[in-house]
Order: C-alpha cells, then sequence, then structure tokens
C-alpha cells in the first residue's frame, strides 16, 4: 500500500509564490519517479514536472523557468516550489508517483488559488 500526502497549497496573489510538498510512505521502490499534474476546471489533468529517483527533471514549458521540482530520496517526499504565478496557473495540484510494473499512484490533490 502507498499513501501520497500533499500539503502546501492555498491563495496567493498574482506573482506570488507557493511551495508544495508530498510525503510518500508505504511500499516504495527505490528506483521511482515523483511528480506534480495540475487540472484546472473544465480541463484535462496535465503535467507540470517530474523529478526521477536520480534527479533527471521534466517540466511542461508553461512552467519552465518558473517552477523548480526537487526531492529528498530519505524521506520519500517532493517539493515543487512554484514562483512567479499567474492566475492561469489555478489548479487542483495532484502529486504522482511511479514504480516499475505500471504501479502508478495519485495523492488526494491540493488547491492552488492565484487571483488578486
Amino acid at each position: 500500500q502507498v499513501q501520497l500526502v500533499e500539503s502546501g497549497g492555498g491563495l496567493v496573489q498574482p506573482g506570488g509564490s507557493l511551495r508544495l510538498s508530498c510525503a510518500a510512505s508505504g511500499s516504495i521502490f527505490s528506483i521511482n519517479t515523483m511528480g506534480w499534474y495540475r487540472q484546472a476546471p473544465g480541463k484535462q489533468r496535465e503535467l507540470v514536472a517530474t523529478i526521477t529517483s536520480f534527479g533527471v527533471t521534466n517540466y511542461a514549458d508553461s512552467v519552465k523557468g518558473r517552477f523548480t521540482i526537487s526531492r529528498d530520496n530519505a524521506k520519500i517526499t517532493v517539493y515543487l516550489q512554484m514562483n512567479s504565478l499567474k492566475p492561469e496557473d489555478t489548479a487542483v495540484y495532484y502529486c504522482n508517483l511511479r514504480m516499475s510494473g505500471n504501479r502508478n499512484y495519485w495523492g488526494q490533490g491540493t488547491q492552488v488559488t492565484v487571483s488578486s
């Protein structure tokens, strides 16, 4: 059983910053990919950023230069530092953990609202 617990969402003004965290627990392989996806109202869930257990990162073009993903392998925790937030970043942000054997897990989601 794998659990992902997210924290750090909230309301922020345009241009502001937020930091999301996601802690994983359970039967987790040392080699894995953790990441963040988001879903805005009326839209499909989309990739924000991912990071492998080796530290290789991947970002959506829309967040490059503004968001930074990082992880602490000892704590099995992934972070998303979001700077220069825009209203279009408003969405529910979901933590994701992928392992071999098509093991794919999601957190419950955390709301990020960017508004003045």
